[in-house]
């Protein structure tokens, strides 16, 4: 287990026009979805899904040591950040609370059975690793990985027991733009660039 102090920088890029939008400082409680570390119980049926009132709700927020791993990690699919599909913006903040994560970047996967591969290779098993963590360390508020479209840096799955015991997330973040803001568009340039991207 690793704790992440109060203070800790956190950066998210994230959707504001899509199926799944949400807002910045919120938790996605739909799943799983396609997403690596989700750890929410599909229904009957084997499917994404938000669980009724009063059903466990298992809730999901990704975010990332700095932006350039958001970028990557977000658009690898494509390996085009697009500035307008889906209305994506980057937020930049503070944690008001320490956290206790799992570190699956050191020898921890290996001893639990796994092996670094667990940060590139199939989706689904990793989907499978997320939830039998979280029901055997019930301290644990999220997942710290490699993120592995940019060399392995700090990238984190956090899960909802990130919101017990008082506010994660400021009232107002350090940094929270659209990607199609003019601004953005040298910041996108050079992360493009250093990442082998294209931008649209």
């Amino acid at each position: 287990m690793r704790r992440l102090s109060a203070g800790t920088t956190l950066a998210r890029v994230y959707f504001t026009r899509s199926r799944h939008a949400i807002p910045w400082n919120a938790f996605r409680y739909t799943g799983p979805l396609n997403s690596r570390w989700d750890h929410h119980v599909p229904n009957a049926q084997g499917v994404a899904y938000a669980p009724a009132a009063g059903a466990e709700e298992r809730g999901i927020y990704y975010a990332a040591a700095d932006a350039k791993t958001c970028l990557a990690e977000m658009f690898q699919d494509t390996r085009r950040i697009d500035r307008a599909f889906q209305a994506p913006w980057l937020v930049v903040f503070k944690t008001l609370r320490p956290l206790e994560v799992l570190d699956l970047t050191g020898d921890f996967a290996t001893r639990m059975g796994a092996s670094m591969a667990i940060h590139s290779g199939s989706r689904v098993r990793a989907r499978g690793w997320a939830r039998d963590l979280y029901q055997a360390f019930p301290a644990a508020q999220g997942i710290l990985y490699a993120a592995s479209m940019h060399g392995g840096a700090p990238a984190f799955a956090l899960n909802e027991r990130a919101l017990e015991g008082g506010p994660l997330f400021p009232a107002h973040p350090e940094f929270h733009r659209a990607l199609a803001d003019d601004a953005m568009l040298d910041p996108l340039k050079h992360a493009a660039r250093a990442l082998g991207y294209a931008l649209r």
